[in-house]
């Protein structure tokens, strides 16, 4: 199995934009002292997400990497990296470094790439979506090959790739999971949902999506079908839904009650979104309001 877990399992988001690294540092400190989390989830921006440009945006890889020590044996995944953003073997690095510092409990979500502002800004090219998904197969392509038993020591691989070609390329040392981290991806059109049947194991409800069960129900169904018709086994893919934690008690029993309407809709996986900002009891609310109901229902 590539799920997480037997059953429902369940995840927190903090999104790095518009919060210090001492509030994140706080936060996931708390999180490894609360059990009824499996996993911890970060985005992927190098601005803030909620404007055209600039704000502030902590680097998402760096930041997994220097709280992963607060919550051993739980999950820690990206919903979703922004492949534009990092050369795919270096990615494959720091994946790798991930996995081991998870004991083998790292997750590599990844998408295509799409804020406008934030390229524009760094200089980081956006090519047209048709160019965006080869390079993302691309990656997926390298990903795979440096993940693979044949890397882990010479005379390495070879791939042909038109944008990044491997010769003779090792990942020493290797990750810890055979095979590698988990690859989840976000895609949500055909090219996308392609991509995610061939090379995924599990499939992130983007953030903006939040809270939408009929777009969940959708894909998740639109998913399966693929799985099935490519021979793969749709029960051994995870499908997670985001929902986020609202501000006040009323507030937080409608998120457990979407977050219910999710599970009953086929989520394995429950990633609830916290405010940083509001502090490391924000989370506790989350815990006991939601995910500690949550974990009573559907044991």
């Amino acid at each position: 199995m590539t799920r997480l877990g037997p059953g429902l399992t369940i995840g927190f988001k903090t999104s790095p934009q518009g919060v210090d690294v001492a509030a994140i540092d706080a936060l996931w400190r708390l999180a490894g002292e609360l059990p009824v989390f499996d996993a911890g989830w970060f985005n992927d921006h190098l601005s803030d997400v909620r404007l055209e440009r600039g704000g502030a945006s902590l680097e998402a890889l760096t930041l997994a990497a220097g709280v992963a020590h607060h919550v051993p044996g739980k999950w820690i995944g990206m919903a979703v990296l922004s492949n534009t953003f990092r050369h795919p073997a270096v990615l494959a690095k720091q994946a790798t470094v991930l996995d081991q510092l998870t004991g083998g409990r790292f997750i590599l979500g990844l998408g295509a790439g799409w804020h406008e502002g934030e390229h524009e800004a760094f200089g980081i090219p956006l090519p047209p979506p048709p160019e965006r998904f080869d390079r993302l197969e691309s990656s997926l392509r390298v990903l795979s090959a440096l993940f693979s038993d044949a890397a882990r020591r010479p005379p390495g691989v070879e791939l042909d790739d038109p944008f990044v070609p491997l010769r003779g390329a090792t990942n020493e040392p290797a990750p810890l999971r055979p095979g590698g981290p988990l690859i989840w991806l976000g895609g949500q059109r055909r090219r996308g949902i392609e991509l995610a049947v061939r090379y995924a194991s599990g499939w992130p409800m983007p953030g903006d999506r939040a809270g939408d069960i009929a777009y969940f129900t959708a894909k998740r169904d639109q998913i399966r079908r693929a799985l099935e018709a490519a021979g793969r086994d749709p029960d051994d893919f995870s499908f997670a839904a985001q929902v986020a934690v609202g501000d006040s008690l009323t507030a937080r029993r409608e998120t457990l009650e979407s977050a219910i309407a999710f599970v009953r809709a086929g989520a394995d996986h429950l990633i609830l979104a916290v405010n940083a900002q509001l502090g490391p009891d924000r989370l506790r609310d989350a815990a006991r309001e939601v995910a500690e109901p949550l974990r009573d229902r559907f044991a």
